[in-house]
């Protein structure tokens, strides 16, 4: 009888667990990846920009200093690509649509200088 009860309490936890997850899912709707070009340096240079890039409705962001993108895979109906590369950009790195303000920018470490885009 113990057993019957508590394998009854472990199949309701579980289907509440699944009916949650599946409610979760829902709500974020679906997710979109995209590249932005985002200007940098070194390895400071990637934690700063992956930091701010990782804001609510980003699950994944990852920039490579060599190609200078910054792939994010991100919920849309949460958070823009524009809203993302301002997010960057308040940092002190330009985009390929936002450029840094020019306090923020000469504010980095020297190693973070990278030649401004136009």
């Amino acid at each position: 009888m113990k057993a019957i009860k508590f394998l009854s309490m472990v199949l309701i936890a579980m289907v509440i667990s699944l009916g949650a997850n599946a409610e979760k899912g829902t709500q974020t709707g679906p997710t979109k990846t995209e590249t932005i070009k985002v200007a940098g340096n070194c390895g400071s240079c990637k934690a700063r920009i992956e930091k701010a890039a990782k804001v609510d409705g980003v699950s994944k962001a990852n920039w490579d200093s060599k190609t200078q993108l910054l792939a994010v895979t991100y919920s849309p109906s949460k958070i823009s690509n524009m809203d993302i590369q301002k997010k960057v950009a308040t940092v002190g790195h330009d985009t390929e649509k936002v450029k840094a303000d020019d306090k923020t920018y000469a504010s980095l470490p020297g190693c973070c200088k990278y030649k401004r885009m136009k």
